[in-house]
């Protein structure tokens, strides 16, 4: 039986024809003073040199996605030891000016207290203070700020941003300021209270000029049963 030949022509075609260049994009989001702020990077070479942009870069040859993603986000910013989380693959084909490239999104929540951000290009800004940005960055992080908004309503993934001890009104500050919506407090308190997520502390807020308000920590049981099995925060 006379066997079949695969031709090459078409596989050397397709070749021609793939896509190989990846980036990483990261949306490290901090919560500080009642703002949710975003760190940023200021382009200081390249074709964007004095451009902000999310910080990210080229995958090196042979190197994983995940460790690619931790390594270009130390290297630009000093933030290291966090846990990311990948976002999606955005990939239209005018994205990148010189040729087709996709990149990988990646977010992550931070208690922007807990870092020090180096080099001097490295910013933090106000979510309703960002400038404009390089490419579809924009894009990227209205995503990645519309998937926060949903899974903060499903997780209480929002005690990342808050400080070990926290008082009632910086847990709303911080979902306000995540939702981008105002909040009865008594309504608010009174939701919280009922999933016994918090637990009251023997201790009141120091060094206020108003009168010191009770603080809170979050149960750590409740709070890793609620995270396994979800939960509806509606309010």
């Amino acid at each position: 039986m006379q066997q079949n030949k695969i031709s090459k022509e078409p596989v050397q075609q397709l070749e021609t024809n793939i896509v190989k260049a990846v980036t990483i994009d990261c949306v490290v989001f901090g919560f500080d003073n009642d703002d949710l702020e975003v760190l940023l990077v200021q382009h200081t070479d390249g074709i964007r040199k004095g451009e902000w942009a999310l910080p990210g870069g080229w995958i090196l040859k042979n190197e994983p996605i995940n460790d690619a993603a931790y390594r270009l986000l130390e290297q630009l910013t000093g933030v290291k030891n966090i846990y990311l989380e990948q976002l999606q693959a955005f990939g239209e084909p005018d994205r990148y000016p010189l040729r087709r490239v996709i990149t990988i999104g990646y977010y992550a929540l931070i208690k922007k207290a807990a870092f020090s951000i180096t080099p001097d290009s490295a910013k933090w800004f106000k979510i309703d203070a960002v400038p404009e940005l390089i490419y579809d960055h924009s894009t990227i992080l209205k995503f990645s700020l519309k998937n926060l908004r949903r899974l903060v309503r499903l997780e209480p993934i929002g005690f990342n941003l808050l400080p070990e001890k926290f008082t009632l009104l910086q847990l709303m500050k911080l979902y306000e300021a995540i939702l981008n919506i105002e909040m009865d407090k008594s309504n608010f308190r009174r939701k919280f209270q009922r999933m016994n997520l918090l637990t009251p502390l023997d201790e009141k807020q120091s060094d206020v000029s108003h009168r010191a308000a009770q603080l809170y920590s979050f149960n750590l049981k409740v709070y890793n049963s609620l995270t396994e099995n979800g939960f509806s925060f509606e309010f």
